[in-house]
Formats: C-alpha cells, structure tokens, sequence
C-alpha cells in the first residue's frame, strides 16, 4: 500500500495523467481535504480519525433550543472566514478540467460553494450551503448574510474572534450560551437552520439519485480531499466500483475506499492537479 506523502513521485503523476487519457465523462467527488488551503481546515487527520468535538446533531438541533444556541454562537463567528474563502488551484483546476470537458460533474462534500466560485458549472452540493437559511416550518430560504446582520443587533456582545474550525463553526467562549437570541423566521415564527445536511440527517433521495445517475453516464469518478468515512460520499465510490468504473483517488492519507480505486496517489490536491492539468493541456495537439 502506498505511504503517505505532501510530494507524490514522478510515477504518481504519470499515473493520474494516465487515468485522464480518453476520459470525457469524470465524476468528480470532493471533501474538505480540497478546502484546507483556502483556510478551511477539516475534520480528519491523515489517517481519517475525527480530530474535532463533536459537530451539532439534527435533532438536537431540531429539538433543544440550547444546541441552537451554541450552533449559532459559534456559527457566527466563523461564518466570517467561509464567506471570504477563496476557491484554492485545486478548485480552479477542476473547473478548467470541466472546461476543457474531461469533467461532467462535480458532486462536493462541501458547503462552502468554493466549486462555483472558481467557475465549475454542474455542481451538486451534496451536503447543502451554508450561504443559505432555511426555515424548518415553511422552508422558506434566505441568504445567511441576512441573518448574520440579525444575529449582530440581537447580540450586540457576539464577537467574530476565534479559531475557525470546519463547515463555518468556531472555536469560542461558550459562557455565554444561555443569554443568545436566536431570531426566528419573518415569514412564520419557525425555526432557522442553516440549509446544510447535519450529522444524523439523510441527503434526498433526489439528490442521491442524481448523483447515481451521473455516474451511470460517467467514464470514471476522481475523489479529491477525502477519506470517504461519511457514508454519504461512500455509497458513491461503491456504487462507481459495482458499476465497474475507473476511480482514481486524491488524499494525504487512507481512504474507506482505498481497495474499490485503482489509482491511489497519496497527496495533497494543491500538489497533484495543477500540474497534472499542466501535462494535460501540454499534450493536446
């Protein structure tokens, strides 16, 4: 099995490069691990272990009025650093993959919208958006600037320092908890929810659907940034697998789906796709 590495080989990029030659037709399927150098740190080490506290339930969510609370204390000060997030060269590589149509579609992990910021069209946001606010009783959805500017004049004592930690949260003093206002919804009085997939949550089956879909029609999927532990993006990868698919796979570290993908190039993406897409473009007549 290969060893972890920040610089993978010569050998490496031979291989990827290889695994693009024909392809018109990819799938792409992206983690946090693709965000980290736009400042958004993830939840995993290299080995796939969970390095964070907990992260929120939806049903406590949904049920406690103390977890929204903490939620959106500790969202507000980090929201700050998700919506300055800039797509990093692994975002814009995929994008131009896109545009140069070796990728048809790009199905992210992740809720930052950092794919379409850096110009990838056919995006699927697996887990939601946290740009957007939903109501959990009418469902009506607005933008999360929006409510930001609520949340300040309700707490006028919130403040935006603080470690960022994954998905918006934040690393603060939770002393306060008790004392956050959280506004409801204008339209109804309902409960807001940032329009994202909480842990004990399912993605529609619309959605999965679409996904599957694109992989039946695809010629091989790329997984970047991820150890595919959630199970929500590892259905994928076995489902590319049963459908007998090509699978190279982008990581630092293991993957759940390591024995499903015959190309494994242990790294980080900022190091691997640039130059890849480099020799891709070098090589069209």
């Amino acid at each position: 099995m290969p060893e972890t590495s920040k610089q993978p080989d010569r050998n490496g990029l031979q291989h990827l490069q290889g695994f693009f030659e024909g392809k018109r037709n990819l799938v792409v399927l992206s983690g946090a691990g693709i965000s980290a150098a736009s400042g958004i740190p993830t939840y995993r080490d290299k080995a796939g272990n969970w390095t964070r506290s907990n992260p929120i339930q939806h049903q406590d969510f949904i049920s406690k009025k103390s977890a929204r609370q903490r939620y959106w204390l500790r969202s507000y000060s980090g929201w700050t650093a998700v919506a300055s997030a800039a797509p990093s060269s692994s975002h814009h590589a995929i994008a131009e993959l896109e545009r140069q149509k070796i990728v048809k579609l790009v199905v992210t992990q992740n809720v930052d919208r950092l794919h379409q910021y850096a110009g990838s069209r056919n995006v699927i946001d697996l887990h939601g958006r946290l740009d957007e606010v939903i109501c959990m009783s009418c469902l009506r959805v607005t933008p999360r600037h929006a409510l930001q500017t609520k949340l300040r004049l309700l707490n006028p004592s919130f403040s935006q320092q603080g470690d960022i930690a994954p998905d918006g949260d934040a690393d603060v003093a939770e002393d306060s908890v008790v004392s956050v206002a959280v506004p409801p919804c204008e339209n109804c009085g309902g409960i807001l929810k940032p329009n994202v997939v909480f842990f004990g949550d399912n993605v529609s089956k619309s959605i999965v659907q679409r996904v599957y879909d694109g992989i039946d029609n695809s010629d091989g999927m790329l997984i970047v940034g991820t150890s595919l532990k959630v199970f929500s993006g590892y259905r994928f990868c076995r489902y590319a697998a049963q459908q007998r698919k090509p699978i190279a796979s982008i990581n630092p570290g293991l993957t759940r789906g390591d024995e499903l993908i015959q190309t494994i190039i242990r790294g980080y993406s900022d190091d691997v796709l640039p130059p890849v897409l480099e020799r891709i473009i070098s090589s069209v007549p």
